[in-house]
């Protein structure tokens, strides 16, 4: 069964999503759903799908198995919660919700209906990622000590004025929401449950939101890590493990840097690209058709929320924050 999914939020990344999947015998794209109707419309129709405004018509309509949600942070909460209530399977673009309490309103939902609730941390994809899990699993890393991570782009003069990816409400923390929640999530992912974070965050060249934001971490197992994410220098991507018997950098998405106690020259493996975004949609696809649980757990989803919600308290406060 090819799951029918329709694409909810048609921006820059949700078309992305859309072009992910061409071709999949897994999950096709058969609807649209935007608010600014004019700048999608050419779109839809390269793309052969019927594309409208209103959200609870996709919700209603019985040909329609899932949604994909690329819309606004702000909204997820509620649009999940309509989904589920709707029996549509989801997937919802991170960061899944702001705040520790409306992704637990939203797991809730899911789960008293039945239905897959997938967030999209296209990063769990990425083959590099999953060989540094392995090199901790067999002992070749040896006790975590400290990660260092590190997200960042260039983006001036990347949106449009009214993009609401330039809205203070809907990306708090500058570059965390739209880049540095994948380093948190990779974190929770592979060192565990965070317990406190410190954080700060300045505006020094963009007018919009602040351009700066950096956070130190303590994990339940006793590890620590920091986090810098900047939205006003050349993109760079770095995530850096050290561990008591070896030290492994990933060096964008590709390239990954082992380097063993006692031996000055680290071993390089390159991996070849993979496209994430189809990755992490036709995983959703097993999902929902029982093949296989989706890599991000409920827990971690909420728990990623919280220490979300925590760093934008400790940036506002000035000091550290226990994660609720």
């Amino acid at each position: 069964m090819t799951v029918r999914a329709a694409i909810v939020g048609l921006g820059r990344w949700g078309r992305r999503l859309v072009d992910s999947v061409e071709g999949s015998d897994k999950i096709r794209i058969v609807a649209g759903v935007t608010r600014r109707l004019e700048r999608a419309q050419g779109f839809a129709a390269a793309k052969g799908f019927p594309l409208g405004a209103d959200y609870d018509a996709i919700l209603a309509d019985p040909s329609i198995d899932a949604v994909i949600l690329a819309t606004p942070h702000s909204l997820h909460a509620d649009q999940v919660v309509a989904a589920a209530a709707a029996g549509k399977q989801i997937f919802c673009d991170k960061p899944f919700t702001l705040d520790k309490a409306s992704a637990e309103r939203s797991v809730a939902a899911a789960r008293e209906a039945g239905v897959t609730l997938a967030v999209g941390f296209n990063r769990r994809f990425l083959p590099a990622v999953r060989q540094l899990e392995r090199l901790m699993a067999d002992g070749t890393i040896g006790t975590v000590l400290h990660a260092e991570a590190h997200f960042s782009v260039n983006a001036i003069g990347r949106y449009d004025d009214d993009s609401w990816r330039l809205d203070r409400r809907e990306v708090p923390g500058g570059g965390l929401t739209g880049l540095g929640i994948h380093l948190i999530d990779a974190m929770i992912d592979l060192m565990g449950p965070i317990t406190s974070v410190f954080a700060q965050t300045s505006q020094r060249v963009m007018r919009e939101v602040d351009d700066t934001t950096a956070v130190l971490f303590r994990f339940e197992s006793g590890a620590s890590a920091s986090l810098t994410t900047l939205l006003a220098t050349p993109q760079h991507f770095r995530f850096h493990l050290f561990g008591s018997n070896a030290h492994a950098e990933l060096r964008g998405p590709d390239r990954l840097e082992l380097t063993r106690l006692g031996r000055d020259v680290p071993e390089v493996t390159a991996f070849p690209p993979v496209d994430i975004e189809r990755a992490e949609l036709e995983a959703f696809a097993d999902a929902i058709r029982g093949g296989a649980t989706f890599p991000v757990s409920a827990a971690q989803a909420i728990h990623g929320a919280a220490v979300f919600e925590a760093i934008l308290r400790s940036a506002a406060e000035g000091a550290p924050v226990t994660v609720g």
